[in-house]
């Protein structure tokens, strides 16, 4: 690693709260050109990989703000919040009452971003670098939100979440109509219309839906 993540993230990011969800203050990048827009080559030299963890994404906003609004989801639980990016998700289960919260992300840059902003949000979260997909969880819950983006990464999610949900875990998916999203596969939970950073995305506010997965039935 070339930088120092912390300095970098302190440097480069201003604490906000995101729109939806005003109970919960992160490190988000203020301007979008100053760190989405560098080319790989630029990402490449300060050895930084693109910085999902560090905007609020409409998914993971609709996600925390639900979970927000019905403690009864995460209280007392065993919650990971996979591909959890700023920790957004998994500071809002925290702050709803989860018994363990761990934040789930291959991205080492993550780690001090979610160690940051829980910190920030004076709660405790547990961190893992590890790839998860496949892996049987010790949890009562797994939050994913803005997951479906990519019909290699969609097609590696289902049979896990599939699994999942089949030994009795709750998975709710956090998304703004990605387009590898099953919905054959989701029950609707709740819908909000969520502001977003207009560089990043097609709206300034994306339709962003909270889902149940549900295991197949064989039928």
């Amino acid at each position: 690693m070339k930088t120092d993540p912390e300095r970098f993230i302190r440097a480069n990011t201003s604490l906000m709260a995101p729109p939806h969800v005003s109970e919960i203050r992160l490190h988000l990048a203020s301007e979008v050109h100053d760190l989405w827009l560098k080319t790989e080559d630029e990402l490449e030299e300060i050895g930084l990989p693109p910085p999902f963890w560090a905007f609020a994404w409409a998914g993971g906003q609709g996600l925390a703000r639900y979970v927000l609004d019905h403690p009864e989801v995460t209280a007392g639980k065993r919650v990971v919040d996979f591909a959890s990016g700023s920790g957004l998700v998994a500071i809002a289960a925290r702050l709803a009452g989860a018994g363990r919260v761990v934040a789930a992300d291959i991205d080492p840059w993550a780690e001090t971003a979610i160690r940051l902003n829980a910190e920030t949000n004076g709660v405790a979260v547990d961190f893992t670098g590890r790839n998860l997909i496949g892996e049987t969880l010790e949890a009562d819950v797994v939050l994913a939100g803005d997951v479906f983006y990519d019909r290699g990464f969609a097609d590696a999610l289902i049979p896990w979440f599939d699994r999942l949900a089949a030994t009795g875990i709750d998975v709710l998916v956090g998304d703004p109509g990605r387009s590898y999203l099953p919905k054959e596969r989701l029950t609707a939970l709740a819908s909000y219309q969520v502001p977003v950073t207009r560089a990043l995305e097609d709206s300034e506010i994306k339709k962003t839906t909270v889902w149940r997965f549900a295991p197949q039935v064989d039928v």
